[in-house]
């Protein structure tokens, strides 16, 4: 078969080339969202496709769809007229809100040939502040004398760096710092302070401070030396912001307030008033010295365990402590003084009786006394009866002697008015009693009776 050119027929064939984009890219991404204000958040381009490609936006996997306030999204697409390829671009903006601080936005570019999504990292957002408010950095209750810190805050983000603080009616600028120190304070320095923005005044803050103080007066302090038997006033003024608490303490151990109208030994000590109420405590305190002469109370005596020697022993008040003297040497001594009395013991062997001194003083005065102390020796001698019952022994002896003495006596009373009697009985009756010499010696014997 032989074809010419009028057998031939043209047929137009229209050939399609699909292109999937060479590149998908977010540009001109923000740094940082805004509350309530839109943001361009980033253009996405997918180029150089065929056919040009879709583009859509995802927010936490979530389409985005443009409502004209909130989210915004302007689309536009170019060919190139060398090769017929397409571009196309999308840019978002976005009115964020404070939760959108953890929101994951993506870029989605839809084609024939492939998809492919790109996420941008969460963004920050920034909003102004709407609410300050002031505290104190305290932990406690303010007394007087701390510092105390201020601390004013704003929820803003980024917060503010600075801020006004109003101190008393003084208005105190303070950059790049949100705290005021108050060194130092005092009671008067109680009461409201405030502080507010430096962009926006009328958004302010206020913090009542209350400053705790006390004060405590008390007469006398320090070391006071009173002599026995005075008297002593105490007087303790006291001055709180609260209701405060008195208490005393002697040498440590509670008491009540002390009152002294007649001073003895035992009232001297180291005496502690103290006022506290909540986190605030105050102390004064005296030392009280009682003094007086030495005045011995007692001195006594007793045979030791081994029988061998005697124990005496001297017991004594004064302050200073008083120093012991005896009259006598002795083998052991012990002594112990405790509140103002002082106590001295000494061991001694007596050869014969004895009369033994104990002497105390001190700086004041001294005091003597005395006691007799038998041998041990005599004593040992002795096979019964005490010293007691020896001397009533002699008072016996002695009753009995006297008791003798007056019965001869009365008998020879007797006798002398018995012969006198006699003799005048015979002149009367004329009798004749014999001679005048026999009278006579009658008169010496009725004597010698």
């Amino acid at each position: 078969m032989v074809v010419s050119g009028s057998n031939l027929m043209e047929y137009p064939v229209s050939v399609a080339v699909y292109k999937k984009p060479s590149s998908v890219q977010i540009m001109d991404k923000t740094e940082v969202l805004q509350k309530d204000k839109a943001t361009t958040v980033g253009t996405c381009v997918a180029a150089d496709a065929n056919p040009a490609a879709t583009i859509t936006w995802k927010k936490n996997g979530k389409l985005l769809v443009a409502d004209g306030k909130a989210v915004v999204i302007n689309p536009s697409m170019k060919v190139d007229p060398a090769t017929g390829l397409s571009t196309t671009s999308s840019t978002l903006q976005y009115a964020a809100s404070k939760e959108d601080a953890v929101s994951v936005f993506a870029c989605v570019s839809s084609h024939t040939l492939s998809s492919q999504e790109t996420e941008l990292e969460p963004f920050p957002v920034h909003y102004p502040s709407e609410k300050v408010s002031l505290q104190s950095m305290s932990k406690g209750p303010i007394v007087e004398g701390d510092n105390v810190t201020l601390k004013c805050q704003a929820d803003g983000n980024p917060p503010p760096s600075s801020f006004y603080f109003h101190i008393k009616g003084q208005k105190m600028l303070v950059e790049n710092s949100d705290t005021y120190t108050l060194s130092a304070i005092s009671r008067e320095a109680g009461g409201e302070y405030k502080c507010s923005l430096v962009d926006n005044e009328k958004m302010e803050a206020s913090q009542s401070i209350v400053v705790s103080y006390m004060d405590l007066s008390l007469t006398p302090t320090g070391k006071i030396v009173k002599a026995v038997g005075d008297t002593l006033s105490v007087t303790m003024e006291k001055s709180a912001s609260g209701d405060a608490k008195v208490s005393w303490t002697k040498n440590g151990k509670a008491l009540k307030e002390p009152l002294f109208s007649r001073l003895s030994y035992a009232d001297a000590g180291l005496y502690v008033c103290e006022l506290s109420m909540t986190g605030l405590t105050r102390h004064q305190s005296f030392e009280l010295i009682v003094e007086g002469k030495p005045v011995i109370s007692s001195l006594t005596k007793h045979r030791a365990d081994d029988a061998n020697s005697k124990v005496l022993t001297c017991e004594a008040e004064g302050v200073p402590e008083p120093n012991f003297q005896w009259s006598v040497n002795s083998t052991d001594e012990e002594s112990s003084y405790t509140n103002g009395k002082a106590t001295h013991k000494i061991s001694v062997i007596p050869r014969v009786n004895l009369t033994v001194t104990c002497s105390v003083s001190n700086k004041l005065g001294e005091d003597v006394m005395t006691i007799n102390v038998s041998s041990v020796f005599k004593e040992e001698k002795k096979e019964e009866g005490s010293p007691e019952e020896s001397e009533d022994q002699a008072k016996l002896i002695v009753g009995v002697l006297a008791g003798l003495l007056i019965a001869a006596a009365l008998l020879g009373l007797i006798y002398w008015l018995y012969m006198k009697n006699a003799r005048q009985g015979s002149w009367k009756t004329g009798e004749e009693v014999g001679t005048s010499e026999e009278s006579k010696k009658l008169e010496e014997n009725n004597h010698t009776v």
